[in-house]
């Protein structure tokens, strides 16, 4: 097999990067694989962090920007901004003419990338289908595995339930999640090496870098996002009371980030605490540096999940946004209720670390992603198994 086969990656908001950045490296570094990168959504918005930047600070070329972020952070701009996405991903797969499309996960934009490819006969891989939350991102994440020719799953939880959705067992790999790769790269860091708030600014009244510290990461979730104000207020009261070192990280561009982002404005003006600072964005290296030397990591993020399963970094997960979806014996859950979020941060807090789990990889999934992709049979139809 000599001819190079074009593999055109879309990320659409900073939390895919994280998921897909070795496999990028790898697959760049393949002979028999040329890589396409596709920046759209959140990921180039500068509210957001603007994933972009960090992207081609990297290393990246990025072969195209789509802009289809509508405005507004509710369910309806959700929907426009698929809409959208579709046709302008499918212009700029016509004009690249790939043989294989990357769609990642499952935020709601993902589901437009799948369309666009599936529709024009691309041969379409999902990255980490089969997981569940209990939110849209489920039916996103599902409504992609069955759109998707070749599935490369994060566990082998995950490999079992795309079977029983009805994939053929040739066209599923568990490869661990990418992310992971870089999180093993951490393993034997033994100190915090830069300052977050010299290098990433922020805003908010901690200006020193704590010995210690808890890490904030809280989105809206999709079908509670009305309560996302009221939710993240709930937090915030914690961190307060608990008057511990913070650093707090901005929300995804969901339904609900408006009153996220808002709870947050509101509670720093009232009350301007001098123990949190606030992040946009972080590099993802250093961004998991920040977690593995944590105390804790607080909020309803996947990296909770995943990455902090991997470092054994103790983890509060509160709400449903992570709903059944595989974790290690690192979180603790509870609900929106200040009373269960402060108990459990501090038995956190007194628990042991390094809880250490390898459910979601290994280390090496980038390269493992790669070489499926040299090598599989690409295909654009397929027969569902019963």
């Amino acid at each position: 097999m000599n001819t190079i086969r074009k593999i055109c990656v879309v990320i659409t908001a900073r939390p895919s990067y994280s998921r897909i950045k070795t496999a990028l490296t790898a697959i760049g570094e393949h002979p028999r694989l040329e890589l396409q990168l596709v920046v759209a959504g959140s990921a180039l918005l500068d509210r957001y962090g603007n994933a972009a930047n960090y992207i081609e600070r990297d290393g990246f070329k990025i072969d195209e920007r789509v802009f289809m972020v509508l405005e507004g952070e509710n369910k309806t701009a959700m929907a426009k901004t698929t809409g959208l996405g579709v046709m302008e991903l499918a212009n700029v797969f016509y004009n690249l003419k790939p043989d294989a499309v990357i769609t990642i996960a499952d935020r709601f934009e993902t589901i437009a990338t799948s369309i666009a490819a599936a529709y024009q006969n691309i041969p379409l891989v999902h990255i980490q289908g089969g997981e569940v939350t209990g939110n849209i991102d489920e039916k996103v994440r599902h409504a992609n595995t069955k759109l998707a020719d070749i599935h490369l799953v994060a566990s082998e939880d995950a490999k079992e339930r795309v079977l029983r959705l009805g994939e053929d067992n040739n066209s599923v790999f568990n490869t661990g999640c990418p992310s992971i790769d870089i999180a093993h790269r951490l393993l034997e860091s033994k100190g915090l090496d830069f300052n977050p708030i010299e290098k990433y600014g922020g805003v908010g009244g901690l200006q020193k870098m704590p010995d210690k510290y808890l890490v904030v990461l809280q989105h809206p979730v999709t079908n509670e996002y009305h309560e996302a104000k009221a939710d993240v207020a709930k937090t915030l009261n914690v961190i307060n009371e608990l008057k511990i070192p913070t650093f707090w990280f901005w929300p995804n561009v969901d339904a609900g980030a408006d009153g996220t982002s808002n709870g947050i404005r509101s509670f720093r003006e009232k009350h301007n605490p001098k123990h949190i600072r606030f992040f946009k964005n972080m590099d993802s290296n250093d961004f998991l540096r920040l977690l593995k030397h944590s105390q804790c990591l607080i909020g309803n993020s996947s990296v909770g999940i995943r990455e902090c399963s991997f470092l054994g970094v103790p983890v509060v997960n509160i709400g449903t946004r992570q709903h059944r979806r595989q974790r290690g014996e690192n979180v603790i859950d509870v609900l929106y209720d200040e009373v269960q979020i402060k108990n459990a941060i501090k038995l956190q807090l007194e628990s042991p670390k390094n809880k250490r789990s390898n459910i979601y990889g290994n280390g090496d999934s980038g390269q493992k992603i790669a070489d499926i992709l040299a090598n599989i049979d690409l295909q654009f139809h397929k027969t569902i198994v019963y």
